[in-house]
């Protein structure tokens, strides 16, 4: 096994020692993981069969679930895709850096195994210094899905990724807690009107105030398993971001009927000896008795439940947790991403409750 080295990087002001250090670890084809303003990311040199081929094997990835590739100038899309139309150019303009993957027709200077074998390509320009300085140091597009073993809840600190690949992956770049917590936005420019394949940090609600018509592809917003053959995405097919412990997803429109429904199955599940948790947030974390109950933060500030959300997953797992019972919450905003993480990381295993 592989000694993973962690070297401590401002994220405001990144050393460039650091940096040029990682940088030579990614053109010679190792893996690096770092930080991004969404979760880390694992990367690897997207031009390199090789470097790709061992991220997979690194994270345990299917080979059909593609990586984004992050780039530190937008003319780079102009090599990764064989065109860019004024749409894309228009989100490009708006929203790079940032939170935002688009998804346009491959160039043929990606090999087979960074888009999976598609026709397509997912990009994205970080809007973290780290990143940027790493992607530009590298000279060369990174391919970086989350550093993490595949279907675990993606993470959002170094000590996370850790976790997970200690020994597996030559490098951590250690800035500390990430801002947004849920990956990017994901849509797919190759198709009219656009699709939101995955929602994310960029809201749904803004990518119609900048395009007009944007569709949301059924299996962003699915409250059960939708069958893909071929994902265009990441986090779209395959499970994703679940922990160790049973997840349940406790929906309705009512809060009042949802919390009395969670309280009904912890105390089934407690009754039945389960160590069992819930997510809940601070309008109505006193209202349970469970083993464990944590809470994603105020429903008024979806901002904070998206970060939070990844962590408290982990965290259940550390405090042996058999069974989690999670609140729904409203599908709007940043809160669409926050329930299309937990739909998939249940596994679709949601009740549903009438107010």
């Amino acid at each position: 096994m592989k000694k993973t080295i962690v070297l401590k990087v401002s994220s405001t002001k990144p050393e460039i020692r650091l940096i040029r250090l990682a940088a030579r670890i990614i053109q010679n084809g190792g893996l690096v993981a770092f930080p991004t303003e969404t979760v880390y990311g694992l990367g690897a040199d997207a031009l390199n069969p090789k470097a790709v081929k061992a991220m997979f094997k690194a994270k345990k990835r299917p080979p059909d679930n593609p990586p984004i590739i992050h780039i530190a100038d937008k003319n780079d899309v102009y090599m990764l895709a064989k065109k860019v139309p004024k749409k894309a150019e228009k989100l490009m303009k708006a929203l790079w850096p940032g939170p935002l993957t688009i998804i346009l027709e491959r160039s043929k200077i990606l090999p087979n195994i960074t888009v999976s074998g598609l026709d397509t390509v997912a990009i994205r320009m970080p809007r973290h210094k780290v990143a940027l300085a790493l992607i530009r140091e590298s000279k060369s597009p990174i391919a970086a899905p989350s550093a993490n073993l595949a279907g675990r809840p993606s993470p959002t600190t170094a000590e996370h990724v850790l976790r997970d690949l200690d020994g597996r992956i030559d490098l951590v770049l250690d800035c500390g807690s990430t801002r947004i917590g849920v990956e990017s936005t994901v849509v797919d420019l190759t198709v009219n009107p656009p699709q939101v394949l995955r929602p994310g940090g960029v809201t749904y609600e803004r990518l119609v105030k900048i395009l007009g018509k944007v569709r949301l592809h059924p299996v962003a917003i699915a409250d059960k398993k939708v069958k893909m053959l071929r994902a265009r995405s990441p986090g779209v097919k395959h499970k994703h971001y679940a922990p160790r412990a049973k997840l349940i997803l406790v929906e309705g429109s009512s809060t009042v009927a949802v919390s009395e429904k969670i309280q009904e199955l912890v105390n089934r599940f407690m009754d039945d000896k389960k160590r069992t948790g819930v997510l809940a947030t601070d309008e109505t974390m006193e209202e349970y008795e469970a083993d464990v109950v944590k809470s994603l933060g105020s429903r008024r500030n979806f901002r904070v439940i998206a970060k939070r959300l990844f962590a408290c997953l982990r965290e259940f797992d550390d405090e042996g947790v058999d069974i989690i019972v999670a609140e729904g919450l409203p599908l709007k905003g940043l809160g669409l991403a926050v329930m299309n993480r937990l739909r998939k990381a249940s596994g679709y295993k949601i009740v549903k409750v009438e107010s």
